[in-house]
């Protein structure tokens, strides 16, 4: 008799590491500092976690937070389960074979910067293989050992040793097909990150409530081509989309950017060194960006 596999339920691992990072910074500003997240987002995730789980798991005060019976019950297992799930894919990390190259980074980087660009990359550098770690936050770098990390998040979060990349500044787009002045037209907002359509209305102009939220840039892109609405996204990303015709500005103005994504290499292997030169290159960088020091963590 064939067993049948029921798909269990799980709340998503960023609740998770929210709440544990939040439980042992008793601060949710400072969780959102080390995961790399805003404390808005951080905020939300643990209320979410505890609206699913039907307890409180924090004392919310003035002066910080404090932990519930049931948080501290929580707390130890969340730990033993997330440490459990590093020491699983750390022996992965290292990769295999000489002229391996691991460039940790997001899937919208992945997808809309370095993609459609590659193959220029692997004309310059025949001979190096390629191992992509897709990765978000901040604090998820520290855990790889990676020679060519791009995080995202502000220049605190990241670190002296990080080299912004730009554009940076955040662009509203939207399909061809898609017409109508702005404040008309359905909103996409990417939650998670500091700014947003509410900051467009306080700087720019006026706008709606956001119509549908992703996690990501990337998402949001991809929901703008396919004319689901007007996408305010990092300019960075949105380089490809906009030379290839499948979005348009949807407004002449941008947003300055408090977050973005930033380049570190491991200046002792070679090959990451020549994939900083190519993507400077790629971006219309000048020849004489700053040389990092130190190593990749």
């Amino acid at each position: 008799m064939a067993t049948l596999c029921m798909a269990k339920s799980l709340p998503p691992l960023t609740w998770f590491r929210a709440f544990e990072a939040a439980a042992r910074c008793l601060s949710f500003t400072a969780a959102a500092q080390e995961i790399g997240m805003t404390q808005s987002a951080v905020s939300q995730h643990v209320k979410a976690l505890e609206l699913r789980l039907g307890v409180s798991l924090f004392v919310r005060r003035a002066r910080g937070l404090s932990l519930t019976d049931e948080g501290r019950k929580l707390l130890p297992q969340v730990g033993t389960a997330l440490e459990t799930l590093a020491q699983a894919t750390r022996r992965y990390e290292t990769g295999q074979g000489d002229n391996l190259l691991t460039i940790a980074c997001s899937v919208s980087v992945a997808q809309w910067v370095i993609a459609p660009h590659l193959a220029s990359f692997r004309d310059r550098a025949p001979d190096v293989r390629l191992r992509f770690v897709g990765t978000i936050w901040p604090d998820e770098f520290h855990a790889l050992r990676a020679d060519v990390e791009i995080p995202f998040g502000s220049e605190k979060q990241v670190g002296q040793e990080g080299v912004l990349l730009e554009p940076s500044a955040l662009i509203p787009l939207r399909a061809p097909t898609l017409e109508g002045p702005l404040d008309n037209l359905p909103l996409i907002e990417a939650v998670g990150t500091s700014d947003g359509w509410a900051k467009w209305q306080k700087q720019v102009s006026k706008v709606g409530q956001p119509d549908l939220f992703v996690d990501s840039y990337g998402a949001a892109l991809h929901m703008a081509v396919h004319g689901n609405g007007v996408a305010l996204v990092s300019a960075l990303l949105a380089q490809t989309a906009l030379q290839s015709g499948q979005l348009v500005p949807a407004h002449p103005a941008s947003l300055p950017a408090t977050e973005g994504y930033y380049l570190r290499t491991n200046p002792h292997v070679p090959a990451a060194e020549q994939f900083r030169d190519w993507l400077f290159d790629h971006l219309g960088h000048v020849s004489d960006f700053p040389r990092l020091s130190g190593t990749a963590p």
